[in-house]
Parts: C-alpha cells; sequence; structure tokens
C-alpha cells in the first residue's frame, strides 16, 4: 500500500459520521428517558389530586408539557353522550376565553372523538371533512392530537391538542404518551370521584342525621323545611333552593320556601304547575332535570325568575309514599356540571325525609287543633252541665220568691233578673254551638281562598305578589270573618292592578289570638289625590260592620299600605 493510500481521509470521516450517528441515538436514549420521566412525574403529580376539578386540570396541563402543545383542552362528555358538559382549557387567558364567547358543546372535529373515541392527530385540522371552521376571535390552530379518556371501560371526554411548539406535527411518540396519560388520567378521575361520592354520602348522612333530631324534637314546619333545603343546596353547590307545595283547589304551586339568588322575590310566587320544572317533577311523581333552567324552552310558565340559572334538578317529596306533597328545585349557574344520577339519587331519599317533615307538621297541626277542638267540648260540657242548669234553677228560684215580694218594684226587679238569666242561657247555649262546629272542608279554609285570591291576580298585575301567612288561620277566623277578608283582599288587588302601576305587591295575612290583620303593600304611584274613592270605602264600611279599622298611608319611598284589621270575637 503506498503513502497516498495511507494518508486517505476516508476512514476518519467514517469514523466521524459513526460518531455522529452514536451521539444521535445517544441523545434519543436521553430524550426518551426524559419524557418517560415527565410522563412518570405527570402520573404522580395527576393521582396524588382527590379533588375532581383540580384532577381534570393537571390532566390538561400534564398534557401539553408531555406534547410540547400550546393550546390543551379536556371535554368532559355530557349525560346525553353528545354534547360535552364542561371544558377546560390550558393555553388561553380569560380575556381570551371571554372574547371568544361560549364553550364548544361537541360540534365538528370535537364531535368526531365523541362519535368515534380513538386517536386522532391531523396535520391540519381545517383540511378534515368534519371541520366548521373557528369562531370569532379564535386562535389560529393547524396541528391537532385528540385521544380519548376512559373511565371503566366508559369514555369519560377527550384530551385536544393543538399548535405542536416549533412548527412540528404531532407524531406517533406523542400519541403514544397522550394515549399512557390518558389511562392514568382514566384511574385517577376514577378515584377521585369514588373518593366525592364517599363524602357527599358522609355529607348526606350527616344532614339526614340533623334533620331527624329536628323532627324528633318537634321543631316547627318552616324551621326543619329550611334545613332541608340549605343542607341540599349545600352538598350539591347548588345556587339557589325552592321548596314549592300546591294549593288546594288548583292546578298552581306556591313557592313556600326560597334560598339564595334573591330569595325574597321568589318567596311566595304563585305559579302553574304546567310549563315549570317543578310543575314537571309535581306530575310526573320522578327527578326532572334541566340543563339550561333559564333558557329551557319546556319551562317558560310564571314569572321570569331563574335568570343566569343553568342546570337544575326538581325533586317530588313523598314520591316513595305515592302521594307528592311538595318539589324541592336545587339549580347552579350557567356554566356549572349537570346535575348527575350519583347526585340525584341521595337527593331523592333527602326529598323524602322532607315529605316526612311535611306529614309530621301537617299531622302535629291536626293534633293541636283536635286538642283545641276537645278542649271546646269540654267547655261546652262544663256549660251546659254546669252553668246553665245552675243559672236555670236559680232563675225557677227566683221566679217562685217573686210571688211572695208584696213591694212591686223589688217583684218586678226579681222579674227582670229572670229574664237576664234566660237570656244569658241563650247566649251560653249559642256559644256552646259554636264551640262545637267543626272546622270546613280544607279547599274552603280561609289559607286556600287567600292563595287562590293572590293567584287569581297575578294575571291582572303581570307579575305574582308575594304571599305570607301566619297563625291558626283556619281555626280562630269565623266563616263569616273570613269572606269578609277574603273580599277585602280582592278589592285591595283589583285596586293595586288598575291604579298603583307597582311591580311588587306584598299579601300578608296573620291571626294574632285578638284580631285577624290584612296587609296589602305595594310601590306604586300611591293614591291619586283625584281617583275614584267607592272601592276604598268599601274596605272601610267592611272594617266598621266587623268591628275593626281600615288604614291607608303611602309611605315615603312611595307606594301604598294597606292594612285591614278586624276582632276574631264579632260583635
Amino acid at each position: 500500500m503506498g503513502a497516498d493510500e495511507a494518508a486517505s481521509p476516508l476512514p476518519q470521516l467514517r469514523l466521524d459520521e459513526l460518531l455522529d450517528e452514536l451521539q444521535a441515538r445517544i441523545d434519543a436514549v436521553r430524550g426518551t428517558r426524559d419524557r418517560v420521566h415527565s410522563l412518570l412525574e405527570a402520573v404522580l403529580s395527576v393521582g396524588r389530586e382527590l379533588d375532581l376539578t383540580q384532577v381534570l386540570r393537571r390532566i390538561v396541563e400534564a398534557a401539553a408539557v408531555l406534547a410540547d402543545a400550546r393550546y390543551a383542552a379536556l371535554g368532559v362528555i355530557g349525560a346525553d353522550g353528545e354534547t360535552l358538559s364542561q371544558f377546560h382549557t390550558v393555553g388561553l387567558s380569560q380575556e381570551e376565553i371571554a372574547a371568544i364567547g361560549p364553550y364548544p358543546t361537541g360540534k365538528g372535529i370535537l364531535g368526531e372523538l365523541i362519535h368515534r373515541p380513538e386517536p386522532l392527530r391531523l396535520a391540519d385540522l381545517s383540511a378534515h371533512a368534519a371541520s366548521h371552521g373557528f369562531p370569532a376571535n379564535h386562535p389560529v390552530m393547524r396541528t391537532f392530537l385528540g385521544v380519548p379518556v376512559r373511565v371503566r371501560e366508559q369514555v369519560f371526554g377527550n384530551l385536544y391538542l393543538t399548535e405542536k411548539r416549533g412548527g412540528a406535527q404531532f407524531d406517533t411518540d406523542d400519541e403514544t404518551v397522550i394515549s399512557t396519560l390518558a389511562v392514568a388520567a382514566g384511574v385517577a378521575i376514577d378515584n377521585a370521584r369514588l373518593y366525592e361520592e364517599s363524602q357527599r354520602r358522609q355529607r348526606w348522612l350527616h344532614a339526614s342525621a340533623e334533620i331527624t333530631r329536628g323532627l324528633l324534637s318537634g321543631s316547627p314546619r318552616a324551621e326543619v323545611l329550611e334545613l332541608i333545603a340549605r343542607r341540599a343546596r349545600e352538598i350539591t353547590g347548588a345556587e339557589l333552593a325552592d321548596v314549592s307545595v300546591p294549593l288546594p283547589g288548583s292546578d298552581r304551586l306556591t313557592v313556600e320556601l326560597a334560598l339564595g339568588a334573591d330569595a325574597a322575590a321568589r318567596r311566595g310566587l304563585t305559579v302553574p304547575a304546567e310549563g315549570t320544572l317543578s310543575g314537571a317533577a309535581y306530575a310526573g311523581g320522578a327527578p326532572a332535570t334541566s340543563a339550561d333552567l333559564d333558557a329551557d324552552p319546556r319551562f317558560t310558565a310564571g314569572p321570569r325568575r331563574f335568570e343566569g340559572m343553568g342546570p337544575a334538578v326538581a325533586v317530588p317529596l313523598g314520591a316513595a309514599t305515592g302521594e307528592v306533597q311538595g318539589v324541592l328545585l336545587l339549580a347552579r349557574p350557567s356554566g356549572q356540571p349537570e346535575f348527575s344520577t350519583e347526585e340525584i339519587g341521595p337527593l331523592l331519599g333527602f326529598a323524602d325525609q322532607a315529605a316526612l317533615a311535611l306529614e309530621l307538621a301537617a299531622r302535629r297541626d291536626d293534633a293541636e287543633q283536635l286538642a283545641l277542638l276537645e278542649d271546646r267540648d269540654r267547655i261546652a260540657r262544663d256549660l251546659h252541665d254546669l252553668a246553665i242548669q245552675r243559672l236555670f234553677a236559680t232563675g225557677m228560684t227566683l221566679q217562685s220568691a217573686a210571688r211572695f215580694i208584696e213591694h212591686p218594684g223589688a217583684a218586678d226587679r226579681v222579674v227582670r233578673a229572670v229574664g237576664d238569666l234566660d237570656e244569658t242561657i241563650k247566649i251560653i247555649r249559642s256559644t256552646i254551638f259554636g264551640l262545637r262546629a267543626r272546622d270546613r272542608d280544607a279547599t274552603h279554609s280561609l289559607r286556600a281562598q287567600v292563595a287562590l285570591v293572590v293567584g287569581e291576580a297575578q294575571e291582572a298585575l303581570g307579575f305574582a305578589p308575594r304571599l305570607s301567612m301566619e297563625g291558626l288561620l283556619d281555626t280562630d277566623v269565623s266563616a263569616e270573618l273570613a269572606e269578609q277578608v277574603t273580599a277585602v283582599l280582592r278589592e285591595a288587588l283589583s285596586n293595586a292592578a288598575r291604579h298603583s302601576r307597582a311591580d311588587r305587591v306584598e299579601v300578608a295575612l296573620r291571626a294574632t289570638g285578638t284580631d285577624v290583620v290584612l296587609t296589602v303593600a305595594d310601590n306604586g304611584i300611591g293614591i291619586p289625590a283625584d281617583g275614584r274613592r267607592s272601592g276604598l270605602n268599601n274596605l272601610a264600611e267592611r272594617a266598621d260592620r266587623a268591628g275593626g279599622t281600615f288604614e291607608l298611608r303611602t309611605p315615603e319611598d312611595h307606594g301604598t299600605h294597606l292594612v285591614w284589621k278586624a276582632p276574631l270575637t264579632q260583635p
């Protein structure tokens, strides 16, 4: 071999190529090792969380880092299996999200993974047949990687990654890593859901025990109902909670209790059973749900009262016994998760406790009224057996003695005394008859009549008046006085509808033990100085006939305040 051939650079070049290839392999191995290490860290990070919302957030963040993607999102599939109920994003600021508008619901490319849950890689997502384009203010996105997330073999949602950094495309390694993360994410989501369910069950048990204590201790119906609604609202994360009960003799419901989200405006409202979420649960005897209560076209009856509310559920009270006594309505703000079957199940049991509270309260009222009636019967018997007989005997004695009184004036006085005793006996007998008179049929009770009058006024007013009642209205108020009260209420609401121009009317009726007091207040323009007074004169005359008073005043902040009062014992 010659000297020139020995000095040839070819062996050296070959060695450099081998060294470069070795270095590339070492870098690839190091990169793979680093990526596997990052994947393990991500899996551990996701698995450490027990709060479901935080788990979902960490999954999205980990996916973006592992695939080196600028944007990442996790869409949770709703109960219908067709749309997205939640959407967690990474890479967009709150200002950008607000400018884009509502989160996607599962159309286009996102819907492609819902209907075909398998990995999808695209070099240009706009070229796909299912692409529908982007809304205004949406950033440009070309490269795409989508991977389904399964929990116990059921598709929970999908991971969406776009815009791999450096202008590269997502490759098989990215797909493998994200698919591995999706498996770990499914386990973490399942754990978080199980933990969340156990915590929720424990809270339901504590709440049930608290309510049972309230029932057994004889707490008033209103307190127990408020406790039930408050605990249900807290445990489910609802913004508002309403308890509605049926109005006797009508097809309407009245909101007896309202919590959260402008509760004062809803309390006392009377709404149709048909065309409302509460009415659907009441009529069907089963839970009724809505994904968007404020905009649901099925439930538009009654005044507008759920602005900004989204997912909602209404559960009947007493469905297990076959006799629905009311409805518990819970609603969350728009954009919040829908009520799941795991939440509705315990809620039904809780609703049965609410029905028990209503039933016990009704039985307690019945027992109190029965005790009152029995006491009246005893008083009637004592009056008849003791007072009347003794008065009668005294009268006969005086009558006999009058024959032997020689002084004419004294004899006349004795005779008049006997006449007074006869009149006293008649009064006592009429009192006995009143004590023994039983209550009228429930559908003709004063409470039911007042609720019906208020419900009928809604059409004329254009909104539902707020109604509150307290006291033994059906026990202490006589039939004649109840007729006067309902007539006065009907006239007052009619005046408010014709003249007040109000957008709020409040009705309060209470029996104090000595009087019945009806108050009707509105925020209208007050009483016109030159207006007709026939209706007001009629109310005043009714008060005079009942031995009561009638007061009408205009507060400083405008409106009209009417107070009609009459004694329970009529003159």
